[in-house]
């Protein structure tokens, strides 16, 4: 979801990796989200799943704190959960994922399953994590590290897209030619830095499709998809292109497995919301007291300003497609500020060098430079702000957005196709990225507050952990009881019996007519 994965397959140097082996046997409107409901009473409550992603805490990333987050959820119903990721991600069960495209993960994860013997593989999908590699020539060949094993598994795969963009949004992913920030300004530096530059662009033009077709193979080979938007559920469609490329020793596993003809129904893609919960309870005047806690203080002359004193926060991995190049320019309404707190993503090598704030008033626009917080002081943070601000330029999702509404702030974001969709449920704004709109947002939002964080408040309920894995649980069992009943799988103690239902659950919020112009 965050662009640095993307990006570094473009900067990327090879990471050696070893392969330790750690194996414990003990241990408005809201769209509905459907997910079938086992209502087997013969299926086992535990399952045995194994969970890849080769970044995992205490590594610092948006996937990673996300597969942990799952995970815990998952346990804490009862499921056997084993992680394997990157040898940095410590607090994993197997290691030896590498993001390098010159490291092959598919052999390694068929040998973990092979030992474990689960009865699911999710794989959490984020193509630099498994890298990507775009061809400059022929893009049929564009590929990630993990693509065979998609076609020699035999084990049932779940996979949640973490990526998937418009063509505007993929070519902004390249970062703008800049010839007077190049280290050294000769005219030899400045043409090979602009050659450097027209050859990633051309990449990236002949690469789109190629890009997203990798999704589409993923949900096609896997027995579920699972997304976090429409948005994201109508860009991965699970339509295969023809002639994909396919190593010679796995042939023989593509031809039982072959579905290269293949489409996908709109079940197959499932929409479950990005977790996100508070850690740590709100208690009385924590407005106050968090806003202490990062010393962040008003100007003595508060009582000459009519309204109350708002708080618009801007925190995430620091990026260039995260667009704060405008937080400077925006005029704010004199009972505003704005709070920026940034960290550097684990495998981001970006050299994204920001412009520095510069605090006109120190009450207007305030760089904490805390890096990476802490949960606890993350949701501090959050307690201490209004609002989140989100003027991406490049986004197919954002933790950042579920983490700020999961602590009832409602956003002001770019007005970006994954944005506007939550927007359409009440939960923030979403304008040009322009300085002016967003000040006119602001302003709007604080004529609306309470609508707004109303809606929040109703649709918060829905990012709670313990939701999400029991969506998940579900969508496992369901999958069991289909590959049981067609008489496909290989490894599945749980199953007895075949029949499942569809349940939705479905969340209302006020009426758009409410909102004040």
């Amino acid at each position: 979801m965050d662009l640095p994965l993307l990006r570094d397959f473009l900067f990327s140097k090879d990471r050696d990796t070893k392969y330790e082996k750690n194996f414990k046997d003990n241990n408005l409107y809201f769209s509905s989200i459907s997910v079938p409901e086992n209502n087997n009473s013969n299926i086992k409550n535990s399952l045995k799943i194994l969970m890849v992603s080769t970044e995992y805490l205490p590594m610092y990333g948006g996937v990673g704190r996300y597969t942990y987050n799952l995970s815990r959820a998952l346990r804490k119903l009862g499921h056997t959960v084993y992680v394997v990721c990157n040898e940095d991600g410590k607090e994993g069960d197997f290691f030896g994922l590498s993001w390098s495209f010159n490291k092959d993960n598919s052999e390694l994860l068929l040998e973990i399953v092979n030992k474990v013997k689960p009865d699911i593989v999710h794989i959490q999908f984020e193509h630099g994590l498994y890298g990507l590699k775009l061809s400059s020539i022929n893009p049929r060949n564009t590929c990630t590290n993990i693509d065979s094993f998609y076609d020699i598994c035999k084990v049932p795969i779940v996979t949640t897209f973490h990526s998937a963009y418009t063509f505007k949004q993929w070519m902004n992913i390249i970062s703008p030619l800049d010839l007077k920030n190049t280290n050294n300004n000769t005219l030899k530096n400045q043409v090979k830095h602009f050659s450097k530059y027209i050859f990633q662009y051309w990449k990236f033009i002949i690469n789109y499709e190629s890009f997203h077709n990798l999704n589409n193979e993923k949900l096609v080979k896997s027995k579920k998809g699972i997304v976090f938007s429409d948005y994201m559920k109508n860009r991965i469609i699970g339509k295969k292109r023809k002639g994909n490329n396919i190593s010679a020793n796995n042939k023989s596993y593509v031809k039982d497995n072959d579905n290269s003809t293949s489409t996908t129904d709109d079940n197959k893609n499932i929409i479950i919301y990005h977790g996100a919960e508070p850690s740590l309870s709100p208690f009385p005047n924590i407005k106050e007291e968090a806003r202490a806690k990062f010393d962040i203080y008003f100007n003595k002359d508060d009582n000459k300003i009519k309204r109350k004193r708002r708080i618009a926060l801007a925190i995430g991995f620091k990026t260039s497609t995260k667009g704060w190049d405008i937080l400077n320019e925006i005029d704010l309404p004199e009972n505003w500020l704005i709070i920026i707190n940034s960290s550097k993503n684990h495998f981001n090598t970006e050299n994204y060098k920001p412009k520095k704030i510069i605090n006109k008033n120190f009450t207007r626009i305030i760089d904490l430079q805390r890096d990476y917080l802490s949960d606890t002081d993350l949701s501090l943070l959050f307690y201490a702000s209004d609002v989140v601000l989100l003027p991406y330029k490049v986004s197919s999702g954002s933790g950042v957005m579920f983490d700020a509404l999961a602590h009832g702030l409602p956003f002001i974001a770019t007005d970006l196709e994954f944005f506007k969709e939550y927007a359409r449920k009440g939960l923030g704004i979403t304008v040009k990225r322009d300085p002016k709109e967003f000040k006119k947002a602001l302003i709007d939002l604080e004529n609306n507050y309470e609508y707004y964080c109303n809606s929040v408040n109703q649709f918060k309920s829905s990012l709670n952990w313990k939701n999400i894995a029991n969506y998940h649980s579900n969508v496992y069992n369901s999958i069991l009881v289909d590959t049981k009943s067609s008489k496909n799988i290989l490894h599945s103690p749980t199953i007895v019996t075949t029949n499942t239902t569809n349940t939705t659950t479905n969340v209302t919020v006020l009426p758009m007519n409410k909102i004040k112009k």
